[in-house]
């Protein structure tokens, strides 16, 4: 995981289908065990529910701290649900899947 890093996964058959794409921010600040377990505790879920509808953008705000005042981030990490609208946030290492499943608005009816 580097910054800016983005986790994309094609789905030409979801996409000409007019499945909606699920566009995740996650905040985290450096390399740091709690990010990263982040990381792969959000890609695992989307892997699950979401497969070949979603994109994750890694934003590490020791590069980029401006970003934590235009994008109101408090605590790390914190992903935020840019796309489908409206915009959600779920903070912390994201091990708990219901919760984050929750806060971000995926029901396990997109699993596929």
């Amino acid at each position: 995981m580097t910054s800016n890093e983005r986790a994309e996964h094609d789905d030409p058959a979801g996409a000409s289908a007019g499945t909606e794409l699920w566009a995740l921010r996650l905040y985290v600040a450096g390399r740091t065990s709690k990010g990263l377990k982040a990381f792969a505790n959000l890609k695992r879920m989307c892997e699950a529910t979401l497969r070949g509808r979603y994109e994750i953008e890694v934003v590490d705000l020791v590069d980029r701290p401006e970003l934590a005042i235009a994008d109101q981030i408090l605590v790390l990490p914190t992903v935020v649900r840019l796309m489908p609208m409206p915009v959600r946030r779920v903070i912390g290492d994201l091990s708990d899947a219901s919760r984050v499943l929750a806060g971000l608005g995926i029901e396990r009816r997109h699993a596929q």
